[in-house]
């Protein structure tokens, strides 16, 4: 029978218990590996990246031959270009509208998830989730045909019913209008797994004490969930800002920008500067004011959110 380590050694009559302790063993070779894994992939595809955008940032690089180092005259460029200033005038538009209409899509799927009374919450679920199981270029893809202005299956309906087709493709402020309703859709049933998450762990006698105190529906949602989840509308407030003001492959396949350059959010702006126009170097400064300008978002929404904690 297996005894304990402490009893196998027998000291002698007055003699100091001495045990020895079992020694835990240390995975160090894996960890190594793993770690440096994540770190050389890391350098490759991020940071040496960066460091070339950078580093073309200075330069007159068009993507062949030899630098030339033109100091700040790229940046010095953008601060007078128009069409940079409208890329990305009309990206804070698109992130103003479309990152509290994703944040209300998100929270409503998962307030009608975690319902105990609702009724088919499994199918729900499911039907909630295809959205981001498709990719951005499908997305765009759908969107187009559902709003296309001749061929569309929105016109169809609106012609069925005695309405005049709505110019969803020649119209700015619609094709913009189209694109945010796309991305809300789209990028929902990510951040409806973070609200899911974060509702069930909202202590219910919280609930159940407002309920006795004559509260309703909305009053408990509004004084009891909404300060419950904070930390986590931030973090989704954050993903969703970081992710539109990026946003490329939807609104590429959906619009391209249309019409004309009226829609042209900033990564699009960069994308032709730096491959169409063979810019690479300017193309690299607008990436890295843009670099700037999603830190500084970042920044603020931690501090925000540190705030809030305290």
């Amino acid at each position: 029978m297996d005894r304990p380590a402490a009893t196998l050694i027998r000291p002698r009559a007055g003699a100091p218990v001495r045990v020895k302790p079992r020694a835990t063993p240390r995975y160090t070779g894996p960890a190594l590996v793993l770690t440096g894994g994540v770190i050389a992939l890391y350098a490759l595809f991020f940071l040496w990246p960066g460091v070339l955008g950078l580093l073309y940032s200075f330069t007159s690089y068009h993507g062949y031959g030899p630098l030339h180092f033109i100091g700040l005259e790229n940046y010095t460029s953008l601060a007078t270009d128009p069409t940079f200033y409208a890329a990305l005038g009309r990206t804070f538009i698109y992130t103003v509208f479309s990152v509290p209409l994703g944040y209300v899509l998100s929270l409503t799927m998962a307030v009608a998830l975690t319902n105990a009374t609702a009724k088919g919450k499994s199918a729900a679920r499911v039907i909630f989730f295809l959205p981001w199981l498709v990719s951005p270029i499908v997305t765009g893809v759908i969107w187009r045909w559902l709003f296309g202005e001749n061929f569309g299956f929105v016109n169809f309906i609106i012609g069925q019913l005695g309405g005049h087709p709505a110019p969803w493709a020649t119209n700015a402020n619609l094709s913009l209008l189209v694109v945010i309703f796309a991305s809300a859709w789209a990028g929902a049933a990510f951040n409806m797994l973070l609200f899911i998450s974060a509702l069930r762990n909202v202590p219910v006698s919280l609930y159940e004490a407002a309920q006795l105190d004559g509260a309703n529906a909305w009053q408990r949602f509004a004084r009891i969930t909404i300060p419950a989840i904070r930390p986590t509308s931030l973090l989704v407030i954050l993903l969703l800002t970081m992710g539109q003001m990026k946003e490329f492959a939807l609104i590429q396949a959906l619009n391209n920008g249309g019409p004309g350059t009226q829609n042209q959010l900033i990564v699009q702006y960069i994308y032709t500067t730096g491959f169409a126009k063979s810019q690479v170097g300017y193309a690299s400064a607008a990436s890295m004011v843009l670099l700037v300008i999603l830190m500084a978002i970042a920044l603020v929404q931690i501090a925000i959110s540190r705030r809030s904690e305290s």
